[in-house]
């Protein structure tokens, strides 16, 4: 009997911190200077981590950033988060008014994030804003700031 109270209450526990988000995982569109799809998986309460894959200059971006989200003002779905990682891409300079013609730019690099993202109650969907600095180390080196984006995510 012991066991099974045991099990029981290892089960509700569980059960509560899963639920400390809105979703367990989240997959659609982002949309901003650079677009493509991305990907969010809740790892706890609070944790996330999110995959991008998007295009930009002829080229893409496969990002990997680890996320810590928070309730935001108060309002019950409303949460806003920041986080870290890094992503490794390719541009074709014939696209870039950067970039050498001919030229294909193989790239590494840091990213963070900071944003503000909302689960409607009513349908499985959240919504959310950010902005996504990246810092190129290697291929074309340099900061670029301009990695804001609206993401539209079917959640599950």
């Amino acid at each position: 009997m012991r066991r099974i109270v045991t099990i029981l209450i290892l089960i509700i526990t569980f059960g509560i911190i899963a639920n400390g988000q809105d979703y367990k995982n989240g997959i659609g569109i982002r949309g901003g200077f650079y677009s493509g799809i991305t990907f969010k998986h809740f790892l706890g309460k609070k944790p996330a981590f999110e995959g991008i894959l998007d295009t930009r200059w002829g080229g893409f971006d496969l990002t990997g950033l680890y996320e810590i989200h928070d309730t935001a003002f108060d309002v019950d779905r409303l949460r806003w988060f920041y986080g870290f990682g890094a992503h490794i891409g390719s541009y074709n300079g014939d696209h870039a008014d950067w970039g050498e013609p001919s030229t294909q730019y193989f790239v590494l690099g840091a990213d963070g994030i900071i944003g503000i993202e909302y689960t409607f109650n009513e349908v499985p969907v959240s919504v959310g804003l950010d902005w996504k600095p990246m810092l190129n180390l290697t291929g074309y080196p340099g900061f670029w700031p301009d990695g804001g984006a609206l993401s539209v995510r079917y959640v599950f």
